[in-house]
């Protein structure tokens, strides 16, 4: 059976989330609404996927600050958090860069920066993590927080190339850009910000939601059988993507992004094995066979259709038991692989699949 038209291994944990990302960045690429006053100039506010993360992240790092803003479409704080982001990354006039990942249309990415509740924002400086935040924090933080990366960016060499008011006090309404300017490489008055300070000593250490020891955003695309798997995946090649992820595996143990990688390409081998309306057709005249049942989740899953496939396995493993039920759960809990760990939804789905085990 041939892959389906609209089946792509990037898009395998959800192809609406990619479209509709894919529609945003349409409409941002349009002109900018001259009434919208938080417009930030183009090239201080990039939109980052899965592909551009180590040229538009790592690389550019090295030479200005990047600063990650992890968020997605259903969630209400990112909504509030990305505007002062986009405002206070306007303000810097290029003393460092806003790096939006859309989480749900790029979860590689969020696997591999273990990515556990947003929004989230992490600070990349010269290559590596140096600090980071959870939440929807005022402006006014926000800034302080950004006026003490500024700080860590020039302890290692790194100084923003653009003016950057980035650091300025919420009330100061003089708009003197020497000022502003100044303020940008300095930490605030007054208590101290939010989060974990930045230590240089500490650069190369975990940021938030990683473990130490565990791969970071700038390691975490760096194996070379990681790259090789994103060919091969790009030219429809699962069976060498596979071969390069357990590469990545052997080498790395665990890695997040090569654990979901390897089960996406087993999800797609799966489904291209299958005769979907026979498939269809069968689960619907055995409701209690988990195989059948099985088959038709993997499709929804593979198509976009996540709680769907998840609400599939979890009806037939409240309906049957023992050995049956037990091949419904092992099916679920393979499906769970595919997306980041702290997908909504798979924690919904985890949660019910406790509540009809325990």
């Amino acid at each position: 059976m041939q892959q389906p038209r609209d089946f792509s291994l990037h898009g395998a944990v959800d192809l609406g989330a990619r479209q509709a990302a894919a529609q945003r960045r349409q409409q941002a690429a349009k002109a900018p609404d001259p009434g919208d006053q938080a417009g930030a100039p183009s090239g201080h506010v990039i939109d980052v996927t899965d592909q551009t993360f180590n040229a538009d992240v790592v690389d550019r790092s090295r030479t200005v600050p990047v600063i990650l803003d992890l968020w997605a479409e259903w969630c209400g704080p990112c909504k509030q958090l990305s505007p002062v982001l986009e405002k206070l990354a306007a303000e810097a006039d290029g003393a460092w860069i806003l790096a939006k990942v859309d989480v749900d249309a790029n979860p590689q990415l969020s696997a591999a920066l273990q990515v556990q509740s947003i929004p989230m924002v992490v600070a990349v400086v010269a290559g590596q993590v140096v600090d980071g935040f959870l939440g929807a924090l005022p402006e006014a933080d926000v800034r302080e927080w950004l006026a003490q990366i500024m700080q860590v960016a020039e302890q290692l060499g790194l100084a923003g190339q653009g003016p950057g008011p980035a650091g300025a006090e919420a009330d100061e309404q003089d708009g003197e850009h020497e000022a502003g300017a100044q303020a940008a490489g300095a930490p605030g008055p007054g208590q101290a910000g939010p989060g974990p300070r930045p230590d240089p000593g500490r650069a190369a250490g975990p940021g938030p939601g990683m473990s130490r020891g565990g791969p970071g955003p700038g390691d975490a695309f760096a194996d070379p059988g990681f790259g090789e798997a994103q060919q091969a995946m790009e030219r429809g090649d699962l069976d060498g993507a596979a071969a390069a992820f357990e590469k990545v595996l052997a080498s790395a143990p665990g890695h997040p992004a090569a654990t979901m990688g390897l089960a996406q390409v087993d999800l797609i081998r799966r489904v291209n094995s299958y005769d979907q309306a026979k498939a269809r057709r069968d689960a619907d005249d055995n409701p209690g066979d988990p195989d059948a049942q099985a088959r038709v989740a993997d499709i929804d899953v593979a198509m976009g259709k996540i709680e769907a496939g998840f609400d599939r396995l979890l009806g037939t493993i409240r309906q049957t038991s023992g050995d049956e039920r037990d091949r419904a759960r092992v099916h679920l809990l393979k499906l769970f692989d595919v997306f980041p760990p702290r997908d909504p939804r798979v924690t919904k789905a985890r949660a019910t699949l406790s509540s009809l085990l325990f």
